[in-house]
């Protein structure tokens, strides 16, 4: 098969780009990421990761994937498997029969990544594009070039046990449309965005749930060093280690708002692209100000002024995605 890999920021997000271009409809990531809605905040304390509430910065796993095939009309083959060996065997026949798979896998039993980088993730995805003897060729988003993966590792990546466990997934889209109508694809999965960023009434999503979490922040006992010092850093790792995190999410959907501005020839949606990127420093330095605050230093930034830090970027974010919904009611 002649695929070309393509090295892209979050994993879902580059195998649907790269599903899409190759089946004939040239997508880039951060069109994938921004057609799909895929941006989010969650803060779900009822979910414990180590002892610590889950923080999503984007929507669960598959969400890109379901949402941009039916958006875009395409037909979505996907098959989860009880049975190992009929994972195999249907991994093996649909590469037999020229198809570019999708696959869901666990990081952790993927040999080719560093020790460094491997932790036990099930919702890892990747694409298969052939197979040589007992080696299949993958392209995973994360690596600059394709790499080789043996039949018996990749097999136990895909069907690895616990939270988000794959169980074989595999999906390829069919009946993609060469041709789509680009303005009310972006419309109104602009104004689907803005309503999940800040038209839920729910107290831990989206701009609510930032919010939530700021005011959190603001209540820790400051003799309680030893726990703010594990909360805080919780919330860097969630925000800048997994995954994308809270600001690559935000700086790839700015992206996105500046190719679709320019698709458009729309200045509002490039002015909120400038806008989003502002706002994606602001995450950043909110990670910076949780991190000097855990190293313990005399002059560090207290827990008001992290707790502010972050209210800032709920207010500009509510701020900028009501322009947004605005933007995409106009007709």
């Amino acid at each position: 098969m002649s695929f070309n890999h393509e090295q892209s920021a979050h994993c879902e997000s580059g195998v649907m780009s790269s599903l899409l271009t190759h089946a004939g409809l040239p997508m880039s990531e951060p069109m994938a990421l921004g057609l799909s809605s895929g941006i989010a905040f969650a803060y779900i304390p009822l979910v414990k990761l180590s002892g610590m509430p889950l923080i999503a910065y984007r929507m669960p796993p598959k969400h890109i994937i379901k949402t941009l095939s039916k958006r875009l009309g395409c037909r979505l083959h996907s098959a989860t498997f009880s049975n190992p060996a009929a994972g195999k065997q249907a991994l093996d026949q649909a590469l037999e029969q020229g198809r570019l798979v999708g696959m869901q896998s666990s990081v952790f039993w993927l040999p080719y990544f560093p020790p460094e980088m491997r932790f036990h993730f099930n919702a890892h995805n990747l694409l298969a594009y052939g197979r040589e003897g007992e080696e299949y060729l993958l392209s995973d988003p994360v690596f600059e070039q394709p790499v080789r993966c043996a039949s018996d590792d990749l097999q136990r990546a895909r069907f690895a046990k616990g939270a988000l466990a794959a169980k074989g997934l595999l999906y390829w889209l069919e009946d993609v449309p060469s041709e789509v109508d680009w303005e009310k694809l972006i419309r109104s999965s602009i104004l689907s965005t803005s309503r999940i960023i800040d038209g839920l009434p729910l107290p831990w999503i989206g701009i609510r749930g930032i919010a939530y979490l700021a005011r959190k922040i603001a209540g820790l006992d400051e003799q309680a060093k030893k726990y703010n010092r594990l909360y805080l850093t919780h919330i860097v790792r969630m925000q800048e280690e997994i995954g994308t995190g809270g600001a690559g999410f935000r700086f790839m959907y700015a992206s996105f708002l500046q190719e679709a501005g320019s698709l458009l020839n729309e200045p509002a949606l490039c002015a909120a692209s400038q806008q989003l990127t502002a706002i994606g420093d602001q995450w950043r330095q909110f990670a910076l100000l949780c991190v000097q605050h855990s190293r313990g230093k005399s002059e560090k930034p207290s827990l008001a002024e992290i707790s502010s830090a972050l209210l800032a970027i709920a207010q500009a974010e509510r701020v900028l995605f009501k322009e947004l919904a605005c933007w995409a009611k106009r007709k």
